[in-house]
């Protein structure tokens, strides 16, 4: 694995950006939480609706579904409203938050209930989606607490902790948790979902330009898998 180096305005290549979280943020939103990871700054809420979709109906658990949208001033330049329900990066986006939502909690206790997550970029930096995967844990756990505080649920029905984190392939050198400018001169990278104890959930990406070869690629993933680690860790120090 990569040493770490003094690059990256004073972060080493293994080293991820400061994060901080803060949960119960909206005073409407059965569970909250913003967290900004460098300049990359997300607002992540649940909503619980009596209702399943179709293929649910019937069903002993419930369901969860994630939406994912970037406020037009969330970039450098003005992004029009994502009025385009075809937009392909949005849509790739919501399935790997909703697999790994639903890879993180038990949906039993919530029987005929859907629960909606939306990830708003407020700003972005690079590394969104992973941001928007620890931002959705922590609304989920806000959720989880305030339902057994509530005296709705005896335990949390949270099977296992989720984190998140991107790593590149940069110069030749893997890097954790890339910024824009780090993820536009990227050769490859991969977004890594995994559980607290190293289990992964989620891969996505891959070569930007020439191809990889397997081994850069093992010492990518391990990275990211020790990355997803460290910032899960951060995230649950600070709810």
């Amino acid at each position: 694995m990569t040493e770490l180096t003094p690059v990256r305005q004073g972060r080493g290549a293994l080293e991820c950006r400061p994060l901080v979280v803060e949960r119960g943020v909206s005073r409407h939103a059965e569970g909250s939480a913003r967290l900004r990871l460098g300049h990359t700054e997300v607002l992540a809420t649940v909503t619980v609706e009596q209702r399943v979709p179709a293929h649910q109906r019937g069903q002993k658990e419930g369901w969860l579904m994630a939406e994912y949208s970037m406020l037009p001033r969330s970039t450098q330049d003005r992004m029009p409203r994502e009025r385009n329900l075809q937009n392909g990066r949005r849509h790739e986006i919501q399935r790997l938050l909703g697999r790994s939502f639903r890879s993180a909690i038990d949906l039993k206790p919530f029987r005929n209930q859907t629960l909606i997550i939306d990830c708003d970029v407020l700003e972005a930096d690079g590394g969104t989606r992973v941001a928007c995967v620890l931002a959705g844990y922590a609304a989920l756990h806000d959720l989880c607490q305030k339902l057994i505080q509530g005296g709705t649920l005896r335990y949390s029905p949270i099977l296992h902790p989720i984190g998140a984190v991107s790593v590149g392939l940069v110069g030749g050198e893997v890097r954790l948790d890339l910024d824009y400018s780090e993820d536009a001169r990227a050769s490859a990278d991969l977004n890594v979902v995994a559980t607290a104890d190293g289990r992964i959930l989620e891969v996505q990406g891959g070569a930007e330009g020439p191809p990889i070869d397997p081994e850069t690629y093992m010492a990518m993933l391990r990275a990211g898998v020790t990355g997803a680690g460290q910032l899960l860790a951060e995230v649950q120090r600070q709810l």
